[in-house]
């Protein structure tokens, strides 16, 4: 496979793996829930690198699906590489500190030098039979499929998907009016045997329903356009048509229930368009539609081969309603004002949402910007009765608290001014809201200074010892106890106090006071033992050192 060369790329290659875990800090008065807690949708406020790390210990290989809208890298959006890379070129760009624009002529591998640990992060956070979307547009379009084929596999492509978001054409770009973006699609199956097996559920296409026959639209309304002169001229097409009780239409009466139909407009007698016979025989081209007391009779109309709707997503993205001024439309209806530049439509994140997730799907977006990922994934719930869930990352301070919290606060307790009931009267639902604190750097164990706290030390080590999801309310920090995985009972001997990490160390004692074997092993975490192997064995107990060896059972 080709591989893609950037300046920097030898440095940036695992450096997801040298970030370090960063506690998350729950913020009560921010959020819109009784109870803050990792396992409601979640809007975290900090730098995505290290928010998707934190979110490794809670969601790695649970995210069905992924949407970002990174910075385009036109030149002209003032976005600042700031990853603290140890490498004398990226320190040198680092010292720099300004916005990458058209007179940078690295800004292409800067943004690559971005993108790179972050997509690594992201995929250890998606399932396996998970699907990721990024939007994009010509700047990047070819590096980032280039860079997804190395991280994620060139078997793991689904698609480019060119996607009309101004029809009218922009002006301003160079050459042709610009009308389009694109969204690059990839699954995320490590197995390759597997990767046949995905799919997309169909995403219904506007106005087409289907019956027993094929698909079709509402046409004209017969009791109109379907009623042609008046009796006189053509009497032989004065006759009533007969309505049952299921909105079958037959010609001859077979029931008191039966509602008889003449071709009458304004209370003047008319003739239909069609024969008795054309309509006997062509009965199942035609559609009823009761409102009260009002019937309104439809020619079906059945589309040319050409137009036949796709059972799949159509690798084109059109819809009027993926307009880029739709969405400033939709934020100005929320705010009252335009608050935000080019937010995503929300009719285009729903459709994405409709087409890759089902109804308890785990959402993820990292550049979350205006919040429209939450929107989409609280209208869809609304829709279909689902109870998807959404975690936002948003670096920018006021956008985090100002724009994506304050619009999913406002979509879930309505917005007055819409137009649609939903909105108005509000989505339902809750988040919670975290802001990334100090990295978790076990050495600060020996020196004392930022220890993390109990539950953020233990959400650490239980994950990274057994790569599996730690549950924060099976902890009894009294007992010590941490989790239990598939193997072992997890037991961790820790304060954020320099003198008891000073003076504690898990003795005989202490291992006895844990009480009888569920028939697991105990995985112990203490700054120090005072128990020879023979003990340990006896007691079926795997003891690591605070803080060597946290790294111990994973690799």
């Amino acid at each position: 496979m080709a591989q893609l060369q950037f300046k920097g790329k030898q440095f940036v290659q695992n450096h997801h793996l040298s970030v370090p875990y960063h506690e998350l800090i729950p913020k009560k008065d921010k959020s819109l829930t009784d109870k803050v807690s990792l396992h409601d949708n979640l809007i975290i406020h900090g730098d995505n690198l290290k928010a998707l790390k934190a979110l490794l210990p809670t969601y790695a290989g649970k995210i069905k699906c992924i949407y970002i809208d990174p910075p385009y890298n036109t030149g002209n959006e003032g976005w600042v590489y700031s990853d603290n890379v140890n490498s004398p070129m990226i320190q040198e760009w680092l010292k720099a500190n300004k916005p990458v624009d058209n007179e940078d002529l690295t800004r292409h591998d800067k943004w690559l030098c971005m993108m790179t640990p972050r997509l690594k992060l992201l995929r250890e956070l998606l399932k396996d039979d998970g699907v990721i979307f990024v939007s994009i547009d010509d700047n990047e379009v070819h590096h980032l499929r280039m860079l997804m084929d190395e991280i994620f596999g060139a078997e793991n492509f689904i698609a480019i998907l060119p996607t009309i978001m101004n029809l009218k054409g922009n002006q301003d770009q160079y050459g042709f009016a610009g009308t389009h973006e694109y969204i690059v699609v990839f699954a995320n199956y490590r197995d390759k045997s597997k990767v046949g097996e995905f799919s997309l559920n169909n995403l219904e296409e506007e106005g087409w329903e289907e019956d027993e026959v094929s698909y079709f639209k509402k046409g004209a309304n017969l009791k109109s356009s379907g009623v042609n002169a008046p009796r006189e001229k053509r009497p032989n097409l004065y006759f009533p048509i007969y309505i049952t009780k299921d909105n079958n239409i037959i010609l001859n009466r077979s029931s008191k229930d039966d509602l008889e139909i003449f071709p009458v407009t304004d209370g003047k007698e008319m003739c239909w368009r069609w024969s008795k016979e054309k309509m006997k025989s062509e009965t199942y081209d035609l559609m009823v539609a009761r409102e009260g007391d009002v019937v309104s009779i439809y020619k079906k109309q059945r589309p040319e081969l050409g137009e036949l709707p796709s059972r799949k997503p159509k690798s084109l993205f059109y819809k009027p309603q993926y307009s880029s001024g739709n969405g400033t439309n939709q934020i100005k209806t929320i705010f009252g004002e335009k608050v935000f530049d080019n937010p995503k439509p929300l009719e285009l994140i729903k459709d994405i949402l409709s087409i890759s997730t089902d109804s308890d799907s785990i959402v993820l977006d990292s550049f979350a910007g205006s919040g429209t990922t939450a929107h989409a994934t609280l209208v869809l719930n609304k829709e279909d009765g689902g109870n998807r869930k959404f975690i936002l990352v948003e670096l920018e301070d006021t956008v985090a608290d100002k724009i994506t919290a304050e619009r999913v606060k406002k979509v879930i307790k309505g917005v007055p001014r819409a137009r649609n009931e939903n909105l108005k009267n509000g989505l339902g639902g809750t988040f919670s809201y975290f802001e990334l604190g100090k990295p978790i750097e076990l050495e600060s164990i020996l020196s004392g200074s930022n220890l993390p706290t109990y539950k953020e030390l233990a959400r650490y080590v239980f994950y990274t010892a057994t790569g599996e999801e730690f549950d924060e309310s099976k902890v009894d920090e009294e007992k010590n106890f941490i989790g239990e995985s598939k193997d072992y009972e997890v037991y961790l001997f820790y304060k954020p106090d320099l003198d008891y990490l000073k003076n504690t160390a898990l003795t005989l004692d202490r291992a006895r006071s844990l009480g009888k074997h569920n028939g697991k092993k105990r995985l112990i975490f203490a700054p120090a033992k005072y128990l020879d192997q023979d003990h340990l064995d006896e007691l079926r107990i795997d003891f690591a050192q605070l803080p060597f060896e946290i790294y111990k059972l994973a690799k």
